[in-house]
């Protein structure tokens, strides 16, 4: 017999429809207050000391290979326009980068560039790892999990795990009971939680609209809504009590809360208008997260994901399908941090940009690119250190026709980890990484 030892979070709470139909249960005594007064808690977190509880993280994944030769344009290496020459960017078009040597932008990431201008944007390039994997779902685990065996749990669900709930450690080292009635340490945007955000005992909400995540019970028969707002106001009657049935009680109701907090957050009209067409989904998911830290959410990171940059076949170079999606990407961020800096919370929200892996320096016979290896990351926000932060990968020195790494994703992770969350990098990725000096000093 399988023992199944997942922790029974929120998430995996609302996705099996748990129905809390027994108004003559007994709240369990680690419920002080009624789940309705739980809201109240909201104003702080549950963290240990010296963990900045106003720092935000924002990832957002571009998933499926985001071609960075025609994102960062390497504009000054003829061996670039040797290998595309249906779809490169002509070095006319590219937007200059101030600061920047032989590298432009994607005429489409004019957004992009504003924010550059205003010292808002770091390019960290050539980014990957060693012995790099060409599969989507292979390199994708490696990067969620920071570990080249794409093994273990997910780097911000080990940040989770350590920095955020203050919970104790059971005698086989695992966390047990976290606390979570502060709000929600991570929320992901989308049908399910990227493994990312996945640690031991704390998982992350997510959900693609803020409507679908709440109890639906009461859609199925009024009595059950009645007796499960009944047993959310229940005070405690036995002290005594802490059993396993008593913490899925807790979780059930702290997901009332969350629900109810979050769906009334994305209610508010925002400050600014996002766009619309190509950068719909992205906009849509940003508008949201925005509207969170508007509501003052104590919720630690924020995980979005646009795609697909699985651009095999008539990728186009100025314009076409891979141009659509920078523009959305772009359109999107800048939409974000004009809502965020009107709110006067652009200060507090990081954003790192990835994606699982770049694309091969030569174009295919369906003028499109095949998978390849490193690619850049964007760090935004008024706290990054502004600039390209490194120089480019070599365009002669190839590996099978791919570039060569220069710099690990991991000590990207670590900068943010250690100057951003003021968490132990070290701890949390396995082993000793060197931070990369992605912050304003």
């Amino acid at each position: 017999m399988t023992i199944d030892q997942t922790p029974y979070t929120r998430r995996l709470l609302l996705k099996h429809g748990l129905l809390m139909a027994s108004a003559a249960a007994t709240v369990p005594a680690f419920l002080n207050t009624s789940a309705m007064a739980m809201a109240k808690a909201m104003g702080a977190l549950s963290s240990v000391p010296g963990v900045p509880d106003e720092h935000i993280l924002v990832v957002v994944q571009l998933s499926g290979g985001n071609d960075g030769l025609n994102t960062v344009v390497p504009v000054g290496f003829s061996e670039y326009y040797k290998a595309r020459p249906q779809i490169a960017i002509p070095e006319k078009d590219a937007l200059k980068l101030g600061g920047a040597d032989g590298v432009a932008l994607h005429p489409a990431l004019a957004s992009l560039r504003d924010l550059y201008d205003s010292g808002m944007v770091s390019v960290v390039q050539g980014v990957g790892y060693p012995n790099p994997n060409r599969s989507h779902f292979k390199s994708m685990d490696i990067w969620h999990t920071a570990d080249t065996t794409a093994t273990g749990d997910g780097w911000l669900g080990k940040y989770f795990d350590a920095e955020c709930c203050g919970y104790g450690k059971g005698e086989s080292g695992v966390p047990t009971h976290p606390d979570t009635s502060a709000g929600p340490p991570g929320i992901a945007i989308g049908r399910s939680a990227p493994l990312a955000m996945q640690g031991r005992a704390v998982q992350p909400v997510s959900f693609e609209s803020a409507e679908l995540f709440r109890w639906s019970g009461q859609d199925i028969d009024k009595d059950l809504g009645r007796a499960y707002d009944s047993l959310n106001r229940r005070e405690p009657t036995d002290p005594k009590r802490d059993t396993n049935a008593d913490f899925l009680l807790r979780t059930a109701m702290d997901a009332q809360v969350s629900s109810d907090l979050i769906r009334k957050a994305v209610a508010v009209k925002p400050l600014v208008t996002y766009p619309t067409g190509q950068a719909a989904e992205l906009g849509r998911q940003l508008q949201m997260v925005a509207s969170m830290i508007r509501a003052n959410l104590k919720t630690r990171v924020y995980y979005v994901t646009l795609g697909s940059f699985d651009t095999h076949a008539q990728q186009g170079g100025q314009q076409g399908r891979h141009a659509n999606l920078l523009k959305g990407f772009a359109d999107s961020v800048k939409a974000f941090y004009e809502d965020l800096k009107k709110q006067g919370n652009d200060g507090r929200v990081l954003t790192l940009v990835f994606s699982e892996f770049g694309r091969r320096v030569g174009q295919n016979a369906s003028q499109g690119t095949d998978h390849g290896t490193a690619a850049p990351m964007f760090l935004l926000g008024p706290m990054v250190k502004p600039g390209v932060l490194n120089a480019h990968p070599s365009m002669k020195n190839l590996d099978e026709g791919d570039l060569k790494f220069t710099t690990d994703f991991r000590t990207v992770y670590a900068g943010v980890l250690d100057g951003w969350l003021k968490a132990d990098a070290d701890a949390i990725l396995g082993e000793k990484f060197r931070a990369m000096d992605v912050l304003r000093a």
